[in-house]
């Protein structure tokens, strides 16, 4: 028996994603919203949902593109391990990064990204 999943409930995943209102840079992998907000947090940036654009995700489900955000403000010094998105009080999604050193003091650069759901197979 094959599996399967409504496009709706794909997007609905990506849909609460992009509520985030702040994008972080972390030295180390976040687990709650305190620690993606305030105990690794090297660097944030505001977002909002006009910063995700969805589509048919590749090769198959759904995937919403963050927008990249430039001369983002580094306000700890640290190795950049992870970004963050969170909306008001919770960690919604955490991906890693290139790891790179970040000064405080400097800005940083955050790329576009992809967060992709595959269908079910």
């Amino acid at each position: 028996m094959s599996k399967f999943a409504q496009t709706s409930v794909l997007d609905a995943l990506l849909d609460k994603v992009a509520t985030g209102v702040t994008m972080t840079v972390c030295s180390t992998q976040p687990t709650t919203y305190t620690e993606a907000t305030s105990t690794y947090k090297l660097a944030s940036v505001t977002i909002s949902g006009s910063d995700f654009t969805k589509a048919a995700g590749s090769p198959s489900g759904r995937q919403t593109t963050v927008a990249s955000k430039s001369a983002v403000p580094v306000t700890a010094s640290g190795n950049a391990q992870h970004v963050a998105i969170c909306d008001g009080s919770t960690l919604l999604y955490v991906t890693t990064v290139t790891s790179q050193a970040l000064t405080s003091g400097n800005t940083v650069t955050i790329p576009s990204w992809t967060i992709t759901v595959t269908a079910p197979s």
